[in-house]
């Protein structure tokens, strides 16, 4: 998600398709990792590896392409086995996941317990990239922006048009049928199957909470301890997840309003929340951009005092970093319109404008703005992967009261489709992400699950609490 994108018979399962053509060869385990042209390289102290896989697998012995796979080997002898990591998204790439869990959770006892693997999924970065050849502000289509009214929507859906047609011709063309999430599902298996572990464990943020239930549904006995953070609904980030980002900026500016009015004597925004939710308003009246800049910055209140101070004074629109170029946009885009069946007619997003105006002005209308998925030029090869209770108890599900990119309306139905197998774990806090961040039994229910075993016996709440 937001940083912080010939017609087939349908296949009757997405755990159907053949997974291997043969066994998947062992890695070459080499170093140094690529480094994303950062400095300092957030890969080291990484080794890694190549592993080819189908690139349609529907045809395990046709065409392939390449997986960057990164690790942190555990020298204990008391190893478990693997754990692998996702960072949502889609179109994140993953490589550094492992030196990140080394830095916050060094001392945790999961180093010992696992090799902690991170890959970069298909179509991302250093694994067989996709482009859409998309300008700088094409990259950002998916949300926003605001619409006042139907032609608002009409604008937007030219604009979106060419994006799609984009996506239609540019050179990786070929690979964008395979984007999806069931095709990196299977990636995941290969990888399992490449380590030569009979099981995997999973820790998954955001879209990568969706892509770990579904290798959890579609590879139920090939999971060891699974957990999902920070979820989508079950049906992942269709048109539903994304007009829920009006619920999540609803249900997570109220933090913002309340920080921002303590420090009145500093930014001036109000006294009262309800006064910096009038300041809100006011400005959008005048910056239309507020609106997107702020859902972005709720993420964390680290960013808090930067959107207070922008807010106050404008400032000059950010820079983008080196991971938020096309590639990025593409694989976001090619993932999310192949996975889901989009509405295509522009008036569909129109009426979903109008009625987003007074059941959530703040952010309503830009979450339900249409997208270039209305005009995606490839249809489904395959049904959605359908998320469901068949299979161990082994997951854990953590998710924040006020989260404002996958609110707990969704999450409360991943966790009513994953059933027995779940236990589901919220969190009295706000922003996207529970495990590493501020709160201590938020991280401590998913190091304890992880490390020890120790699923909770029941669902369960952990109450507001700022220190580790």
């Amino acid at each position: 998600m937001r940083k912080t994108l010939a017609i087939l018979a349908f296949l009757p399962l997405a755990g159907a398709v053949p997974a291997t053509a043969e066994a998947a060869p062992a890695l070459k385990w080499t170093s140094p990792c690529p480094d994303y042209g950062m400095t300092p390289s957030p890969t080291a102290g990484l080794e890694c590896a190549k592993l080819k896989v189908s690139l349609d697998y529907a045809d395990p012995g046709g065409r392939t392409i390449e997986l960057t796979v990164s690790r942190k080997a555990s020298t204990s002898p008391k190893r478990r086995g693997v754990l692998l990591m996702n960072p949502g998204g889609p179109g994140s790439p993953g490589l550094a996941m492992p030196a990140q869990l080394a830095q916050r959770q060094g001392n945790s006892g999961l180093l010992e317990s696992y090799d902690v693997i991170g890959f970069d999924p298909r179509g991302t970065t250093y694994s067989t990239p996709v482009t859409c050849d998309l300008t700088e502000d094409q990259r950002f289509i998916l949300t926003g922006p605001y619409a006042d009214g139907p032609g608002d929507v009409l604008e937007k859906a030219a604009k979106s048009r060419v994006v799609a047609r984009k996506c239609a011709e540019s050179k990786t063309a070929d690979l964008l049928p395979h984007m999806n999430t069931a095709n990196t599902a299977r990636d995941m298996d290969r990888i399992r199957e490449a380590l030569g572990e009979r099981k995997i464990s999973y820790y998954g943020v955001s879209y990568g909470s969706y892509l770990g239930a579904a290798y959890a549904s579609m590879f139920p006995a090939k999971t060891d301890r699974i957990v999902l953070d920070s979820l989508l609904g079950p049906e992942g980030l269709g048109v539903r997840a994304h007009q829920r980002f009006a619920d999540g900026f609803d249900d997570r500016f109220g933090d913002f309003a309340a920080w921002a009015a303590a420090r009145d004597d500093v930014y001036h925004l109000g006294r009262t929340p309800a006064e910096v939710t009038a300041k809100f308003f006011e400005l959008a009246g005048k910056r239309p951009g507020i609106r997107t800049d702020t859902w972005g910055a709720l993420y964390d209140d680290a960013n808090f005092p930067g959107l207070a101070a922008q807010w106050a004074a404008p400032s000059s629109k950010a820079q983008a970093g080196p991971l938020d170029g096309d590639n990025h946009a593409a694989l976001q885009l090619q993932v999310l319109c192949n996975d889901s069946d989009w509405p295509e007619s522009v008036r569909y997003y129109q009426k979903a404008v109008e009625r987003a105006r007074v059941t959530q002005p703040m952010f309503g209308p830009a979450a339900a703005n249409i997208t270039p998925c209305a005009f995606w030029p490839v249809e489904r090869r395959e049904r959605p992967v359908r998320i469901h209770d068949r299979g161990p108890s082994n997951i854990l599900l953590v998710q924040n009261l006020r989260d404002p990119s996958t609110p707990l309306s969704g999450a409360r139905e991943l966790r009513s489709a994953l059933g027995g197998r779940a236990k589901f774990v919220t969190v009295d806090a706000g922003g996207h992400g529970v495990f590493t961040k501020e709160n201590a039994c938020g991280n401590d229910v998913v190091v304890r699950y992880l490390r020890d075993g120790a699923l909770p016996a029941a669902d369960s709440h952990c109450p507001a609490h700022l220190s580790k």
